[in-house]
Order: structure tokens, then C-alpha cells, then sequence
């Protein structure tokens, strides 16, 4: 099984956070703040993981370093349950309707970190959550699992549905880059 355990403490959060890329949907998310918990929930769904986060941040400041660690946990944790790398897909796409909306994700596991997102949202915020941290979520994790994300709001009007189908199709995608079809290294360099 492809599991880790990720505990990050820090001055400003303290989170535990376990992955299971092939998982059961066995999900419980903490974090304090219910629309990013919301989202966690739905990607851990889509992407068919099993994912624990139990966060205590600094939300008397914002949410801001809560959404951010748990990226970087996430991240690391992923990074780590994938090891060598040996046999995965690698590549995962999705294209994800929520109603008006449409959001595209595509993803390299190429240990190269690099993030393309594009997205605008005309709040400030959805539920308690600041809508600006939805980049500094995806950057977190890219840095952290070094992997290729470029995640696009193609269109839409409610900021709920934007949001969702941004993270429910990164579920989806990493779903297929994760899947096990053989047992070599997807790359002419023989590594990732």
C-alpha cells in the first residue's frame, strides 16, 4: 500500500495528516475552516484516497497558514507515499462540470514542481475561507510533491461551483497519473 503519515508543527498550525493513494474514500477532515474542509472531502473522494487532516491553526489571524500547511503536509505526503515513482501513469487529466462551470486539470508526476493556475473569482470569500488561498493551497502542494499541475477555471459565474470543480477535477486527475499500469519508470530517463 501506498501510505504516509506527514506531522507538521509549527508556531502558527500543527497538523496530522495520513494518505492512502489506494485507499477506500475513507476520509475525515479537520481543519477548522468547513468550505476547505468541504474541498479537501471532495478531492480525497474523486482521487479514491484514503486522507486524515487534523489541523489547529492560527484562524484568530486568518486562514491563510492553515490552508497553506496543509498543502505543504499534503504534498509531502504524497510525494512520499509515491516513492520510486516505478509504475505509475504519471500524466492524469480531467475536466470537471459543476453546473455553469468548467475546470480542466492536467498533471505531470515528473519531480519537476511547477504550477500553471488560472482562475478569478470576483469574492473574497466562500463560507469562511479566503478565495486567494485556493492558489496558495495548489502552490503548497506542487512545491512539496514535485509534481507538473496546470489547473484552469475554463468558465463560470459562482465562486462555490468554481472552486469545487477546480478540486474535485485535481482529484480526478491525480487519481489517473497515481494508477499502477505496470512495473517500469514512466520516462526515456529511466527516473523520476
Amino acid at each position: 500500500m501506498r501510505k504516509a503519515i506527514v506531522n507538521r508543527n509549527t508556531l502558527e498550525t500543527k497538523i496530522e495528516l495520513s494518505l492512502n493513494i489506494d485507499g477506500t474514500r475513507t476520509i475525515d477532515i479537520q481543519s477548522g475552516i468547513p468550505f476547505f474542509d468541504h474541498m479537501l472531502t471532495l478531492f480525497a473522494f474523486h482521487a479514491n484516497f484514503d486522507l486524515k487532516v487534523i489541523a489547529n491553526g492560527d484562524l484568530e489571524v486568518d486562514d491563510h497558514h492553515t490552508i497553506e500547511d496543509i498543502g505543504l503536509a499534503l504534498g509531502q505526503a504524497l510525494y512520499q507515499a509515491l516513492g520510486d515513482k516505478r509504475g505509475i501513469n504519471r500524466y492524469g487529466l480531467s475536466y470537471l462540470p459543476m453546473d455553469e462551470t468548467l475546470s480542466r486539470v492536467i498533471i505531470d508526476i515528473s519531480n519537476r514542481p511547477f504550477l500553471v493556475f488560472k482562475a478569478v473569482f470576483n469574492r473574497d470569500k466562500v463560507g469562511t475561507m479566503d478565495t486567494q488561498n485556493v492558489f496558495e493551497f495548489f502552490k503548497s502542494f506542487v512545491n512539496e510533491s514535485r509534481l507538473n499541475l496546470h489547473l484552469e477555471n475554463l468558465y463560470g459565474e459562482n465562486e462555490h461551483h468554481k472552486i469545487e470543480s477546480m478540486f474535485k477535477a485535481f482529484g480526478r486527475a491525480l487519481k489517473e497519473a497515481c494508477l499502477v499500469i505496470d512495473g517500469n519508470v514512466s520516462s526515456t530517463k529511466g527516473v523520476l
